[in-house]
């Protein structure tokens, strides 16, 4: 079984900075691909960011938080992170983490975490 367990979230003023950490663990296992996610009170789930993990490191973010938050990937620590600086009020939500990780014992499966609050005061 895989576990994802997503910290960093919390209150920040408009134009401060978060990072945001999703670490995976269970044995014998890789990540191939890890997004986050993102749902406001009232609205549906969006993706912000992805990065996809092989022989080169692919990341991509939404058009609307580009130039603002950044995924990257710690493979050896099994982490993923989102940098997101300069937020704005509208950036409030529970992001969520998602990965696809193979295990030797089930294959390749996507996985959520349990989410993290970001509060943005203006």
């Amino acid at each position: 079984q895989v576990q994802l367990v997503e910290s960093g979230g919390g209150l920040v003023q408009a134009g401060g900075s978060l990072r945001l950490s999703c670490t995976a663990s269970s044995s014998d296992f890789l990540i191939n691909i890890a997004e986050w996610y993102r749902q406001a009170p009232g609205k549906e789930r969006e993706m912000v960011a992805t990065i996809a993990v092989a022989s080169v490191i692919i990341p991509s973010v939404a058009d609307s938080v580009k130039g603002r938050f950044a995924i990257s990937i710690d493979s050896a620590r099994h982490t993923v992170y989102l940098q997101m600086d300069n937020l704005k009020p509208e950036d409030a939500a529970v992001y969520y983490c998602r990965a696809n990780v193979w295990t030797r014992s089930t294959g390749s499966s996507y996985y959520w975490g349990q989410g993290t609050q970001v509060t943005v005061s203006s």
